[in-house]
């Protein structure tokens, strides 16, 4: 129970990485709030975790739904004890197909979102309060058809150190989980072929030292460690979490 009394709202916790983390946050005797920008879904999720699991609609991408969350999150909680803003897009293309669309998603949901949605929630947060961005091993890597994707993390990145020097005299840490190839519904939002997808994965997996894709899982481990006491003189770090991809030629 190493949540015991918390309170952590986990943006994009109906699917994947946050629903896994949100599974465990709660297990670990924690009060989760999950947001997403489908409702149906949310509602899923809620009724799958179960008790002292609660769930908001708000799009991670919009600056309407951003500014009401602290609103609606006062209603459940007098406190967010813990922030993983989790909710991010992954929209590929080669650079030259690189459209301001494409560049605009990333960039809103995956870097503005995440910085607004902190921003807005920052009077919740008290002291001793943690707070987990989520962002990538490719903001590292040179990887082709990703510029916009991996520049958007790499601002997380970036963000992480700035904030946690700003918030390290209200004793709020800011760290960094960075995964890489993560077996998360992500890839099938791409709306690449299965047979080219399952192409494009065996690839990958070949070049990951420990021979296998991460799971949800590993990543929620991370952020109960990052959101836990056991993490207390960790500020500005960033965890990576790849099978040791990063660190490979």
């Amino acid at each position: 129970m190493r949540l015991f009394g918390k309170t952590a709202l986990i943006t994009g916790g109906n699917s994947g990485i946050g629903f896994a983390t949100a599974k465990l946050f709660l297990a670990q005797g924690a009060k989760v709030i999950i947001t997403g920008r489908n409702q149906t879904l949310i509602d899923e999720a809620v009724a799958q975790l179960g008790q002292n699991a609660f769930g908001i609609l708000c799009d991670a991408g919009n600056m309407q739904d951003i500014n009401a969350l602290p609103n609606k999150i006062s209603k459940l909680s007098d406190t967010v004890d813990i922030l993983f803003s989790n909710a991010g897009v992954g929209l590929f293309a080669p650079f030259e197909q690189t459209t301001e669309k494409i560049f605009d998603a990333n960039m809103e949901i995956n870097f503005k979102g995440t910085v607004f949605t902190i921003q807005k929630l920052l009077p919740l947060i008290p002291n001793g309060g943690s707070i987990v961005l989520n962002a990538t091993v490719l903001a590292h890597l040179g990887y082709e058809t990703s510029s916009a994707y991996s520049a958007s993390k790499a601002a997380v990145l970036s963000f992480c150190k700035t904030l946690a020097i700003e918030l390290a005299p209200k004793d709020i840490r800011v760290n960094t989980i960075s995964p890489g190839p993560i077996n998360t519904p992500i890839y099938s939002k791409m709306g690449i072929p299965q047979d080219i997808l399952q192409e494009f994965a065996a690839g990958v997996q070949a070049l990951i030292p420990m021979n296998r894709f991460g799971a949800s899982e590993d990543i929620a481990n991370a952020a109960l460690f990052l959101a836990s006491a056991d993490s207390t003189f960790m500020t500005g770090s960033e965890i990576r979490v790849d099978g040791g991809k990063s660190i490979t030629f």
